[in-house]
């Protein structure tokens, strides 16, 4: 077959969960024998047109800020999609894959479907609804109309989590026509990579966005102190939050236990996960939440949050974490129980590992497959 992804965030350019859905999906379809294209934003030197793990990866603009003032920029978004029609529709694929955020480049790809009648599927990593008017005030209503006109442009939907799914059932979307095909992690991979040699207690992966509540975060870390004065948290990742949150840190006196980081290379978070108890997620929104498969994969029991948005309180349960009240009073309660007790720990990590084998990327590569194979 042959497949186009469409994302104007590319992976190793751009780091997300998004972008390395498509980009570990892609390139095992492409060993697969399959002809793989992908058309983003032009984030890498040299040529338009690249050739990168099997894939062809299609630069139709060049690089615009994705995130202005802490939100997604509408403007980059618009001129992706205009930019994007030019380049899309010179070649005829099997069947197109879109991400629906942040949506107007599906429309582009609902016109080249309709131009050259090609199947097209548009993949869901949340339905945002009224937290559109959260986001944006009262301009969230052009976004939740948005969204809404997006999940009609196709008859097929992917989503990539069970909320997902419910939520665009309430936009109307018959739940037949919408398939779920989870996130997932490379097992062999992961496996193969040793733990750092430099330890913490709990460790945060993700962008330093307000929904990840990482200030919710510190509080606990603050709260834990009390009883674990020499207790370590290690944040890795950037993100216009990430100034005030340092503060917020030397605030609470936590200095000498909260170490911030910036983005690192994939094997290097792994190895930081190996070395840790405890991944906390304490994140109010999460579409999936990758990095919990993650963490269960090396063995590491995860806290999360109750949330309606967060997808991720999905995956944990009693035996592979703990899912607890939005609260750093709570939050900081969790962390210090499974920081102190070891025995409940390796239990947790035991199950975590058993887990983790549901979503193994070469499996959900081949549901992928076989649903474009029913599309064409």
């Amino acid at each position: 077959m042959k497949i186009a992804f469409v994302y104007d965030a590319v992976y190793p350019w751009i780091k997300g969960g998004a972008e390395k859905r498509i980009y570990e999906l892609g390139k095992r379809l492409a060993e697969n024998g399959n002809d793989v294209h992908l058309f983003g934003v032009k984030w890498w030197e040299g040529s338009d047109i690249l050739e990168y793990e099997g894939m062809v990866l299609h630069g139709v603009c060049k690089p615009m800020e994705l995130y202005v003032n802490g939100r997604r920029s509408i403007t980059e978004a618009l001129i992706f999609s205009i930019k994007l029609f030019p380049h899309l529709v010179k070649e005829r694929f099997d069947v197109i894959d879109a991400s629906a955020f942040p949506y107007f480049s599906c429309f582009t790809v609902k016109l080249v479907s309709a131009l050259q009648r090609t199947p097209a599927v548009i993949t869901w990593h949340e339905v945002w609804g009224n937290y559109w008017y959260e986001y944006m005030g009262w301009y969230g209503f052009f976004g939740k109309l948005i969204e809404y006109l997006s999940s009609k442009l196709t008859h097929e939907s992917i989503a990539v989590s069970a909320l997902t799914k419910k939520n665009l059932t309430l936009l109307g979307v018959n739940s037949e026509n919408i398939h779920l095909v989870p996130n997932g992690i490379d097992l062999k991979s992961i496996a193969g990579i040793p733990p750092s040699p430099d330890e913490c207690d709990i460790i945060f992966i993700g962008r330093l966005i307000r929904e990840k509540n990482v200030d919710v975060l510190l509080e606990a870390i603050a709260h834990t102190t009390k009883a674990l004065p020499n207790v370590k948290c290690h944040i890795i990742g950037d993100g216009p939050e990430k100034e005030r949150l340092a503060r917020l840190a030397a605030d609470r006196r936590l200095l000498e236990n909260v170490r911030f980081s910036g983005f690192m290379e994939y094997k290097d978070v792994i190895a930081r996960i190996k070395s840790s108890k405890i991944l906390a997620l304490p994140s109010s929104r999460e579409g999936f939440g990758m990095v919990v498969i993650e963490a269960f994969a090396c063995g590491v029991p995860v806290i999360t949050v109750k949330s309606p948005g967060n997808a991720a309180s999905l995956l944990v349960n009693e035996k592979t974490g703990l899912v607890v009240n939005p609260g750093a009073a709570e939050l900081g309660s969790a962390i210090r129980t499974l920081v102190k007790e070891r025995a409940l720990r390796e239990k947790m990590a035991m199950s975590a590992k058993d887990a983790a084998k549901e979503y193994d990327w070469e499996k959900i590569a081949g549901q992928l497959s076989r649903l474009y194979g029913e599309l064409v």
